[in-house]
């Protein structure tokens, strides 16, 4: 599935809760907000801080124990389109190799002079992850379709080494770009779409071969 072809999909009067596995490279990580969210250590809803402790609405507890888990914004493109992506949670491990509560249990304990409100700043683990092209399991919401968001929440992050190979300029006739980008192309549950629909025509696929990537910092 293309970044284009879902964001078509949301597009639907008649778009349901679905997930799609999408091709894409990380352009840039999101610095200008949290990175991370205290959860629940039962229940993995984000925990809220009361007088004396942390709680959890969900559970009803009042003295939850917290635990680091990814929130983060990445900024991703394709060969015509660009989303931002929002890590959660064990997506964000699998794209670093780092769990949250790793990373900022680190950086707290080597600046303890920091307060507890002090918020971590995104660690190095997830700015190395620039440049590195994965295949994602994205989710689309009713907060998607109502437009109240317009990021996209990855439920799981692959590992590069299940990417298609990239054929060889033998192996591409000279009029199958469309074939070879839609190989990849993957809808996991209830898109009701398959990989022609949202396809640009050819003639606009050539005028913008490359994807439009978005500013550093943005």
């Amino acid at each position: 599935m293309t970044i284009g072809q879902i964001f078509a999909y949301i597009k639907q009067e008649y778009a349901k809760e679905a997930s799609f596995d999408c091709i894409a490279t990380i352009d840039d990580v999101e610095r200008d907000s949290a990175w991370y969210y205290i959860a629940c250590g039962g229940c993995q809803t984000k925990a809220t801080r009361g007088p004396s402790s942390l709680m959890c609405a969900k559970c009803g507890n009042t003295n939850v124990s917290g635990v680091a888990k990814y929130l983060a914004k990445i900024s991703v493109y394709d060969n015509n389109d660009q989303a931002v992506f929002i890590l959660l949670g064990d997506a964000g491990t699998e794209l670093t190799g780092k769990q949250a509560a790793e990373l900022v249990d680190n950086y707290f304990e080597a600046n303890q002079e920091l307060g507890a409100g002090h918020q971590m700043p995104a660690p190095q683990a997830l700015i190395d992850t620039i440049g590195q092209t994965h295949k994602f399991r994205v989710k689309v919401s009713n907060l998607n379709f109502s437009g109240k968001i317009q990021a996209i929440t990855v439920t799981k992050v692959f590992s590069p080494e299940i990417l298609p190979p990239v054929p060889t300029l033998t192996e591409i006739p000279l009029d199958a770009e469309d074939e070879v980008s839609l190989a990849t192309a993957s809808v996991v549950a209830g898109s009701g779409i398959n990989a022609d629909d949202g396809n640009e025509s050819s003639s606009k696929r050539d005028e913008s071969q490359k994807a439009k990537r978005p500013k550093h910092g943005n």
